[in-house]
Parts: structure tokens; sequence; C-alpha cells
């Protein structure tokens, strides 16, 4: 296998390596010496999605690159877990509108789904993940942001935020919206950015913060910190006085009515509202790289804004920080584990090896966007990664090519565990939906592939194989399954013409010498060429092309009822010859 120093010839297309020398270099600068520092953020707010894989893949195979180059790099996954609980996600199994009732509460104080082994909700969502990112050979070091908080770990940095909210309130007043007289139109509103996001209006609602129109705050003014409720435990809090010198802040709950003073030097029940919250950890934890969503990237955005609070605020500098575009699913005929959602890592790895799954995100710059295939499209993605290792093997390969694959079937750690006999997928794929999952079956189809070379244990084709059965029963429509004839279909049988019936007597003639996949292929496209008069080599044309799509569509006819089905060799073999030779009439 080529390693990725092999590859670097090519940097001017692989996107990881370009990035791992900008990171080296200005973690040299910022602080020589000590690890660098690379960080991903994920909510547990509802199954995590393969969106958000894209924030943590994309650090890792940089700092992957940084560590197989010698260096020590520590990549933090933020999980932020202490949150608020928005809503109520729609279809998830185990919840109902019940759990509305604790909404505005820290997502680790939230119950989780019934019949979850989890303590709470924070903790049933990123176990899947977790077990996902396993899977994959992604290695961090894991921060629950309730254990930061609620440890007192960032009191300092919340002293110093609420010393400056008057600084981080104009900040923010750059890019809200504003009324603008001199614009004129209707009401004489003029956009100047990018309204503040949802999450920034909702962490600032009804804390005495500015509003997203005119930037005036309420009468107490505005505060970047936000208390949890002593009573219910939820956010929706209202500070309504705060002393920089006794650090003594009052507050008032809008949900309860709850009242209470707490010095802010000894109380860790709250937490910075999010656009003062990730520049702060920004600060504190030395963040050399840590991309962020398109949506976290325009004007008056958290990442913009970002940017500047660590600088004025924190004394900071903003990580190099690429913008990711979106990754989009191509089919999900039927959901698993994320019902009603997007499908997350975990669906993914069960129709796909991990390998695979991180060569998609390897071989594509962060700011292209691409699609996870769990539709038929995912046979043709399986040819080409079978391809791309052929080429790799025979040394053809472009360098980025060769660097992403690289990346994909292995980390600094090692290889990731693969397949020993990587037989095709489609074909795993069309055995299993003949043979519905029967092992013995299975085994003496894909044993007669390859007759030279036969399969000894099953075993050897695993885990793709399983991922392939998985795909069939989750992911394929039960009218596209292929069922099989039980009794030969007379009536089609005895409408044949003299070609048709020839044609099925040179197929079963040629079975026992051709019983192979690469045999059976040779078979099948051959008949129509004798037919035809021509030599078994010669070169398809448009009319033979016609005779070969009809002979085709005879055979799936007589063999499952349809006019197309799996590859013909593939379900030949299936079959059996015997079974093939009694439905074909012989």
């Amino acid at each position: 296998m080529p390693t990725v120093a092999q590859s670097q010839s090519s940097t001017e297309t692989d996107w990881v390596s370009r990035f791992a020398d900008e990171v080296i270099a200005e973690s040299e600068r910022r602080a020589p010496g000590k690890p660098v520092v690379v960080a991903s953020g994920l909510s547990p707010s509802g199954p995590i999605h393969l969106g958000n894989l894209r924030e943590v893949m994309t650090p890792h195979l940089v700092a992957d690159e940084i560590r197989r180059r010698g260096h020590t790099v520590r990549h933090l996954i933020s999980w932020d877990d202490y949150d608020r609980y928005r809503k109520v996600p729609n279809g998830v199994a185990g919840i109902d509108e019940s759990w509305a009732e604790h909404i505005g509460k820290p997502l680790t104080s939230v119950p989780a789904p019934a019949g979850s082994a989890y303590p709470n909700w924070a903790e049933h969502f990123k176990a899947a993940m977790t077990e996902s990112l396993a899977a994959l050979g992604v290695e961090y070091d894991p921060i629950s942001q309730t254990e930061q908080y609620l440890a007192g770990t960032y009191r300092e940095q919340i002293l110093h935020a609420m010393r400056h909210r008057a600084d981080i309130d104009a900040i923010l007043d750059r890019y809200r919206t504003k009324k603008d007289p001199a614009a004129g139109g209707k009401g004489g509103k003029k956009p100047q950015q990018k309204k503040v996001d949802e999450a920034e209006l909702e962490a600032e609602a009804g804390s005495g913060a500015a509003s997203e129109d005119d930037g005036s705050g309420g009468s107490a003014g505005y505060f970047p910190y936000k208390p949890y409720c002593g009573n219910c435990e939820k956010d929706l809090t209202t500070v309504t006085s705060y002393d920089d010198d006794t650090t003594e802040l009052n507050y008032t709950c809008t949900a309860c009515g709850f009242a209470e003073t707490v010095r802010l030097s000894e109380f860790n029940r709250g937490k910075l509202v999010w656009k003062v919250d990730w520049p702060m950890r920004w600060a504190y934890e030395g963040v050399i790289f840590e991309p962020s969503g398109v949506d976290h990237s325009s004007p008056g955005s958290s990442f913009v804004v970002g940017g500047q609070i660590v600088r004025e605020i924190f004394g900071g500098v903003q990580p190099i920080g690429p913008m990711y575009a979106f990754v989009g699913i191509s089919g999900m005929a039927k959901m698993s584990s994320s019902k009603g959602g997007v499908p997350t890592p975990a669906d993914a790895l069960k129709i796909m090896e991990a390998p695979l799954l991180r060569w998609l995100y390897a071989r594509r710059r962060p700011n292209q966007s691409f699609k996870i295939a769990f539709d038929q499209e995912i046979q043709r993605l399986y040819d080409e990664w079978d391809s791309l290792e052929r080429k790799v093997a025979d040394g053809t390969v472009l360098p980025a090519d060769a660097a992403a694959y690289s990346r994909a079937v292995g980390t600094a750690a090692g290889e990731l565990p693969r397949t020993p006999r990587p037989l095709p997928y489609r074909t795993l794929a069309s055995v299993a939906d003949i043979t519905a999952g029967a092992e013995d079956q299975t085994l003496r189809i894909l044993s007669e592939l390859d007759p030279a070379n036969p399969l000894n244990s099953l075993d050897e084709a695993r885990p793709r194989l399983d991922r392939a059965e998985n795909w069939i029963t989750t992911q394929v429509p039960a009218e596209a399954r292929t069922i099989v004839r039980d009794e030969p279909d007379k009536d089609l049988l005895g409408s044949l013409d003299d070609e048709g019936r020839e044609s099925l007597r040179l197929l079963l003639e040629g079975l026992d010498t051709h019983w192979s996949l690469d045999g059976l292929t040779t078979l099948v496209y051959g008949v129509p060429k004798v037919l035809a008069g021509l030599e078994p080599d010669a070169k398809p044309t448009p009319e033979l092309k016609t005779a070969q799509r009809s002979f085709f569509a005879l055979l799936y006819r007589l063999l499952v009822s349809r006019d197309t089905g799996p590859r013909l060799p593939t379900l030949l073999l299936a079959v059996g010859a015997d079974r093939v030779r009694r439905l074909l009439g012989a």
C-alpha cells in the first residue's frame, strides 16, 4: 500500500497535505514545542447525522497526516451536551410530545428516549456516534461541556466576558439588522448584515440582550452569560443585575417565576452564549484548526463574529477554519436508527465498510459537496473503490488518488479491518437477495464464482458480505427484491419462436462448460452472437446489442418473472444449474 508520504508530489490536488503544512507552520508560530491542537464540536441534541460527521472527519484527516509526519496532535471533540434542549425531534423512536416539557434544560438533564440504556438524552445520542468514530479509526480527546461548566473550568473566562460585556455587545451589534432611515423604503429598514443566527437569538432571548433589529438592550443591558434556573433547570431566565466587583448576579426565571441571587465567582450552573462560548474555547484550548459549516461562515454568523471576539475579548487567535459543504444522501428507502431524520454514520456503516466511508470524506475537498449512496448507486461506488484498489496494486494510480486511498484504509496507528476476499459488492448483494441470507446456499454460489480459486468460508468475504446483506434487507424495497420462480412459465415457453427456443438450447448446452462467473458472462453474451452468425469475439453493433437485450429480458422473465434483475451470470449461479434447466424447459 502506498504511504501518504509517497503521494506528496501532488500536494496541489491533495487538500489534506496542504492543510497539514499550514497547520504545522501555524502551530510552530503560535505554540512552538507544544502538541498541535485541532478541534470539532458535536451537539447530541438528536441523531448525529452524516453531515455532522464532516465536522469530525475534516480535522481528523488533517490530524492523522500530521501524526504520520511524526508530530504530536490532540484532536479535541467537544460534546456540546450543556446546550439547551431546543425542540422535540420528529420521528425518533422512544419519545413523544411529552418531552416538550424539558425544552430549555441542558441536554444532560433531559431524560433519554424510552427504553434507552443511557442516563440522559445527551449520552443516548453520543453513544452511537462514539461507536461509529471507533469503527472509523478516529483518535480524539472527548470533552463534555457539561463537565467543564459544572466543574467551574471556565470560571475566569466567564468573569472576564462579563467584565467586557459592553465590548462583546458592540461586536455583536456590528452584525445585527439595523434600521437605516437614510435607506428609504417601507419603514426605512435596510439589512446591514445577516441577522444573528437562531442559536444566538435563542441564547440571548429573555436575558436583557439586544434585540435583533435595533441592538438596544433591556434596562439591565446585555449579558453574555445564561444561568440555568435553580428550580426548573431551564434557561428561560433573565439576568436583572450584575456587579463586577462582587460578581453578584440576580436573575429571574420566566418559566416558573423563580428568582435567585448568586455569586458568579462561585456559581457553575450556566454557560456563555454560543457566539461567546466558541471563541472562548478557541483561546482556552489553543485551537489551531477547526472547520465550520456553511451556516457558520457567512457574515454575522458564529465563526465570523467569533474571530473578532477571540481577538478583541480573549486575546486569542481564530483557528484556521475551512468552510465545509453539504453532504447529501442518495436514496434511503427505509430509515433505521434515525427514523424521521437523515441517516447517521451508524446507518452508513451497516451497509458499507469503514474504509469506503472514510474515502468519501477524504477524496473531496471540504468545500466540495458530495452524496453518500443508500440506493443502487452504492454498487457503482463500490465498483469505483475496487477499481482504485486494482490501480493501487498495479502502480497505475494517480498520486492524489493514492493519498486518498491510503487515508481511507488506515491511520497513523495502523490499517483498519478489511475483507480478505473483497468480492464485488453488487455480486454479494445479488446473492444475498436471491438466497435470503441462507449461508449454505451463499457459500455454494460464492465458491463457484471462481472455481480455480474457490471461497472456502464466508468469513473470507466478511465484513463486505454482511454490509451487502444489510443493504438488501434494509434499503431495497420489497417490490425490487428478486424472487426466483418455483415452476416454469409454460405459457411463455410455449409461445417462443424458433429463434427463442434455439437461444435457450444454446445456453443450456453451454452451462456445464461455462459454470463460473466469467464463463457464464461469456456464454450469455455469446448466445446472440452465435444466432447472428458472428464469431465469439465479435465487436458489439447496435443490432447485436438489441438482440442481447431481448435475450436477457427473456431469461429474466423465465427465471424471476420480470424484465430485469441481478446480473445474469450471478443470477444463474445463484439459481443453480439443475433449477435453471428446469425453469428454462429442459
